[in-house]
């Protein structure tokens, strides 16, 4: 029996700086993974090239599957104005100022929905991941991305909150000490990824001890080294400062915390200790977590862009 089924299955591709990656889903209700492939993006090539590749990936899913797919969520780092339909913040730096959409659906003639990979992060948690996972009642959940940037996601009622200029949930770049942050790209000195990065976090240990090393070696020599621990306790200070200010707006039921500085134990323990110091009334009891989806959060949480829309999408030929 064919296990493919085009009015339920769901198509999600994450677009990423060195690979494009593509995953079909049976369906809301049984999300098995029924195709999986990747191409690389190559976008030193140039955007046309970008493209070109998506297509190629997504003729791949289409062989497979038998079928011509109506819909696609798409995961990409950049953000899409709503008022324009154009593309900012990516680290694909050619495709910053175009039309990102509306192209693909003209080269596709698929219906296309496009959120950056924080949001579909937090989509996937909340759809498959930890939070269905372990905290199924959650309304209000966050999503945190700490790697080498530094962003988030916001999803509510199972929905993303985009916002009026797509910036729902981009909490990465709000200002959290400007005397102790470097300048960032976003033009702002001391915003959150300019301090609770990985490559910040490192950075600011090679200035104490005028040596280079990982953030995981980092964090495994507090008990030993006098840096490695100032290190840890400005990460732990800082995400609970920063952390605060979400929960005083939004008071997520979950905050999962994803990327490679989520991996840092001390995080869950004096990191969390922190958000409570800070927050209004210096009660604070929700979940902070570790995700459940590793890589596979961000092209999950773009094949749950449409899951929850049963609108027909029809393209002329």
């Amino acid at each position: 029996m064919n296990r493919f089924s085009s009015s339920e299955n769901l198509w999600g591709i994450d677009l990423g700086g060195t690979k494009i990656e593509g995953v079909i889903l049976k369906s809301v209700e049984e999300p098995e993974v029924l195709f999986r492939a990747r191409v690389k993006t190559e976008g030193s090539q140039g955007y046309a090239h970008i493209l070109n590749q998506f297509k190629k990936l997504v003729n791949q899913m289409e062989h497979a599957a038998g079928y011509k797919p109506e819909r696609i969520g798409v995961a990409t780092p950049g953000t899409i104005i709503p008022q324009t339909g154009l593309m900012k913040n990516s680290n694909l730096l050619v495709m910053n100022g175009k039309p990102v959409i509306d192209d693909l659906e003209d080269l596709l003639r698929v219906k296309i929905k496009m959120a950056n990979d924080a949001n579909c992060f937090a989509l996937a948690e909340t759809q498959l991941g930890v939070v269905k996972q372990q905290y199924p009642e959650a309304k209000v959940v966050f999503g945190i991305i700490m790697g080498t940037g530094v962003g988030g996601g916001l999803v509510v009622n199972g929905q993303i909150i985009n916002g009026y200029h797509g910036l729902g949930g981009e909490w990465g770049h709000n200002y959290l000490n400007q005397a102790e942050g470097k300048k960032c790209y976003c033009g702002k000195v001391g915003c959150n990824e300019s301090i609770l990065s990985g490559p910040a976090l490192e950075a600011y240990y090679a200035e104490l001890m005028g040596e280079q090393r990982m953030l995981p070696d980092i964090a495994k020599r507090t008990a030993i080294d006098a840096a490695a621990a100032k290190t840890i306790s400005r990460l732990t200070d800082y995400f609970g400062l920063a952390v605060s200010v979400l929960v005083n707006i939004i008071d997520p039921d979950v905050i999962v915390v994803g990327g490679g500085v989520g991996n840092i134990s001390q995080i869950y323990a004096e990191g969390v200790t922190q958000i409570q110091k800070h927050v209004f009334d210096h009660q604070f009891g929700a979940p902070v977590v570790k995700p459940a989806l590793g890589d596979s959060a961000g092209v999950f949480g773009a094949a749950y862009l449409f899951a929850t829309t049963n609108e027909k999408v029809l393209f002329p030929n």
